[in-house]
């Protein structure tokens, strides 16, 4: 899938940096606990992934090193958000305790 100048096409360079660009916003996204924003930028990279795979862009053995860095920050993107899921399910968890504790106080006033 080289031109004749033996550079890989412009295009799918751009497809790719623009996916790379949207998981690293994502990750920063999901690290600042805004998974609102995470999954606002999901469906665009979904369409990213399908142009990609459409293309058959990764069969091209020149973007296997490409592959495997989007392939991490897929990974790195799945750790943070269930990262946040973490941290949201522990401080539901101490709601529901504080909540119960509010309760047993009063009930004792």
């Amino acid at each position: 899938m080289r031109t004749d100048n033996g550079d890989i096409p412009q295009n799918q360079q751009v497809l790719i940096d623009d996916l790379r660009i949207l998981l690293e916003k994502q990750i920063e996204s999901a690290n600042q606990g805004s998974i609102k924003d995470v999954e606002a930028m999901a469906s665009q990279a979904s369409l990213l992934v399908k142009a990609i795979t459409e293309k058959g862009i990764f069969e091209n053995p020149e973007f296997q090193n490409r592959r495997q860095q989007l392939q991490k920050l897929y990974e790195d993107l799945c750790l943070a958000i269930a990262t946040q899921k973490a941290e949201t399910a522990q401080n539901i968890n101490l709601l529901h305790k504080g909540k119960k504790a509010a309760k047993a106080y009063h009930s004792n006033i």
